[in-house]
């Protein structure tokens, strides 16, 4: 049964814990990052700046979510932070005038207008760089680990991944993309770094080969719905709700899952999507990730 049709409410267990891995994370961001005082001053404000945003979390809370599922005494919190870093860096560098131009994200204004593009180039390399630096530090005493986790989440931002996936996505611009274009893009630029973060936290608890191959396939739907929701969202929300310019997709001629299959074809296939997640959690006894996929299909920011 399509989930979309599921009218059962979020279980108030998945509300109170997506509230506690969101307040874990926001709370190591405090320990874990340089303070605002730390020379030279303008740069940690700008990167504390963009990473204290107000955002949803997701990528970091998947990280725990993975780990905790298979019970293992390790600490994710520096994985989680390091992921929302380097996602923290891509928003940045998008919302770039040579990019997308944005300036609102997460309903305020974005690093390069509340600073300059200067400092806002820089916040966005020196998140980047400070997420390796977190991994390299805290994963030191079980080297395999580290290596494991540096290998997955750089494998992820690289040019044939994250980076390759933005790349194809400015090249796209002002012509109409095959599927397989796209599906290039969003695989590469969206879901790569959702699957990493599953994946990281797959590793930290120590799961089975098995069990990883499982939770990446979730994390390829979620991913992937996540997405063609951003493409529905763009093109039916407005600024308010959505914390960021709207209509930019349409305005720039962006190939998009809603430009390509109309409105009523995206809402399904994001809905089948989310479906095959909610199903590949059966084989893995994650409740929290099962109301994930129903919490992202339906979201509205």
């Amino acid at each position: 049964m399509s989930i979309l049709h599921n009218n059962r409410a979020f279980r108030m267990e998945f509300k109170e814990k997506l509230s506690t891995y969101v307040a874990e994370i926001e709370q190591a961001f405090e320990t874990l990052l340089p303070p605002e005082s730390a020379r030279p001053v303008r740069i940690h404000q700008a990167m504390r700046y963009s990473l204290f945003a107000e955002g949803k979390r997701i990528r970091p809370a998947l990280v725990l979510a993975a780990c905790e599922r298979f019970d293992n005494p390790r600490n994710a919190l520096p994985a989680a932070v390091a992921v929302e870093c380097l996602h923290t860096y891509t928003l940045i560098h998008d919302d770039l005038p040579a990019v997308d131009d944005s300036p609102l994200r997460r309903g305020r204004p974005t690093c390069h207008i509340q600073f300059d593009e200067a400092t806002a180039i820089l916040a966005g390399d020196a998140l980047l760089t400070y997420a390796f630096q977190l991994l390299s530090r805290h994963y030191a005493g079980s080297s395999d680990k580290g290596i494991e986790l540096i290998q997955v989440l750089s494998e992820a931002s690289s040019s044939e991944h994250l980076i390759g996936g933005q790349m194809e996505d400015i090249l796209g611009e002002q012509r109409v993309l095959e599927q397989d274009e796209l599906n290039f893009i969003h695989i590469n630029k969206t879901s790569a770094l959702i699957e990493a973060s599953l994946e990281m936290g797959a590793i930290i608890g120590g799961a089975t080969p098995e069990q990883t191959s499982s939770i990446i396939s979730y994390g390829r739907c979620i991913g992937l719905g996540f997405q063609i929701v951003d493409d529905i969202l763009d093109a039916t929300s407005d600024t308010q709700t959505l914390g960021k310019s709207v209509g930019a997709d349409e305005a720039s001629n962006k190939s998009t899952y809603v430009a390509l299959h109309g409105l009523e074809k995206s809402r399904q296939y994001a809905t089948e999507l989310a479906t095959k997640a909610y199903q590949i959690c059966d084989g893995l006894d994650m409740p929290f990730l099962k109301d994930l996929a129903i919490y992202l299909n339906r979201r509205t920011n």
